[in-house]
């Protein structure tokens, strides 16, 4: 799929809005492995004469992001969102393009420029595992030079807002991986970070502690207008802190727009849902559209825009049927048939204005 950006080449040398905080220009990473067939035979060969192949993991991405702003990144397994967030702290070095954080190269790993950023990624830690997580936030504290007296009472006031209070005492080990997820929050936002690089920070969570780290970092982004780049595989997470998303695939980036915007753009279709006055009785129901779900009397179709009025038209006719609603798919059935089944000829372009 072509990628798709809102900034092309060193554009955003002529943007005259206000100054990005987050800044990607043709931002590229490559990686070059082992290129091995298997089977004995085939491991001896490459032990002797090694072939390499090389994987582009991001391609040309661009995209700029205004201080204050709370972005979702969006992508299957393996479409680059995680490299693309190591290239924006430092972690790896771009293969080719450019990108600014804050005002800083982040490869550089400049000590003023970690001190504006934070990343959090639900799959790692950095709390020390035996030793309660007070502990593990003032030697945070310690290491970003934040005064003993401003470290207690960010602690107290994150711990309010998170309901660790009672818990910061207890070892790291002895917390369940909600209570943890809250902890890492706070020993990620203790220095007070402008940039939260945030790499599926709910992984794992019950519904009720996904919904106290959303509504944690929705107030954190109020109280300082910190600028927060969220991945996350719960479209909740997104929905619930996102107005503005970007979608990248196989490297590439291929929307960057509002979350409504996606619906508009990339849904040329509606689900119909009816219930019936008796039990369908195995019936084929993709006659008038395709099939989404049917459980006893109660039927979900998708049904494009432009067959939309004679499809319902033949369910009336057709079928007994008790009720009928009309409604747009949930978001995030179009954003995975998007990624399932690619972007159709008739909404692909050069750029994207949603």
């Amino acid at each position: 799929m072509p990628g798709v950006a809102p900034l092309r080449g060193r554009a955003y040398r002529h943007y005259n809005g206000p100054v990005p905080i987050i800044i990607a220009d043709q931002l590229s990473k490559s990686y070059r492995v082992a290129d091995k067939a298997p089977g004995v035979v085939n491991s001896l060969r490459h032990f002797f004469h090694r072939q390499y192949k090389t994987i582009a993991a991001v391609r040309g991405v661009s995209f700029t992001i205004e201080p204050g702003e709370i972005v979702g990144f969006l992508g299957p397994n393996g479409a680059g969102k995680t490299t693309t967030l190591k290239m924006l702290t430092g972690l790896v070095n771009p293969t080719s393009g450019v990108c600014t954080v804050a005002g800083h190269r982040p490869f550089a790993r400049k000590a003023e420029f970690l001190r504006r950023i934070t990343l959090v990624m639900g799959q790692k830690q950095q709390l020390l595992w035996d030793l309660p997580a007070l502990d593990s936030l003032r030697i945070n504290a310690a290491v970003y030079d934040v005064p003993e007296s401003d470290a207690k009472e960010r602690i107290a006031t994150m711990a309010n807002m998170l309901g660790m209070s009672k818990l910061l005492h207890q070892p790291v080990r002895k917390l369940s991986l909600g209570e943890r997820m809250k902890a890492e929050l706070m020993a990620a936002l203790l220095h007070h970070p402008a940039v939260l690089f945030l790499d599926e920070p709910t992984l794992g969570l019950d519904v009720n502690a996904q919904s106290a780290v959303r509504t944690f970092l929705r107030e954190y982004n109020q109280k300082h207008q910190a600028t927060l780049l969220l991945t996350s595989h719960y479209m909740a997470d997104i929905t619930a802190l996102c107005p503005r998303v970007i979608l990248i695939h196989e490297g590439a980036l291929m929307y960057d727009g509002s979350l409504e915007g996606i619906r508009q753009r990339f849904a040329p279709y509606r689900e119909v849902k009816i219930e019936l006055a008796n039990d369908h009785n195995g019936r084929d129901f993709s006659i008038y559209g395709e099939v989404v779900a049917a459980q006893e009397r109660e039927v979900r179709l998708i049904v494009h825009r432009q067959n939309l009025t004679r499809s319902v038209d033949r369910l009336l006719a057709e079928l007994e049927v008790a009720d009928l609603t009309v409604t747009d798919p949930p978001i995030e059935d179009v954003i995975g048939r998007i990624f399932t089944h690619g972007v159709g000829e008739g909404e692909r372009s050069d750029k994207v204005t949603a």
